[in-house]
C-alpha cells in the first residue's frame, strides 16, 4: 500500500535560503505585474558586483575585480 502524504504540510510557505548579507530580502509580483522587493536595487547591485564575477565586465577599471585585491591590471 502506498504511503499517504500529509496535505497540511504546505511547502509553498517555506522561505528560500538566502545569503547572510541578503537576510530579509523578499520579492513579489503584484496584481499589475510590477516587481516589488524589500531591498533597494542599488543595494542588490552592490552585492552582485561584490560576489559575482562577470566576464564581460572584467576589462572595466571602475569596477573592482574580486580576484584582484590591491593591484592594478596591466594591459
Amino acid at each position: 500500500m502506498a504511503k499517504k502524504t500529509n496535505k497540511s504540510d504546505d511547502s509553498s510557505e517555506d522561505k528560500p535560503r538566502v545569503h547572510k548579507e541578503l537576510e530579509g530580502f523578499d520579492i513579489k509580483i503584484n496584481t499589475f505585474g510590477e516587481i516589488t522587493n524589500s531591498y533597494d536595487i542599488d543595494r542588490i547591485n552592490a552585492f552582485l558586483n561584490k560576489t559575482v564575477d562577470d566576464k564581460k565586465l572584467r576589462h572595466r577599471k571602475d569596477l573592482k575585480n574580486k580576484n584582484e585585491e590591491g593591484g592594478e591590471e596591466e594591459e
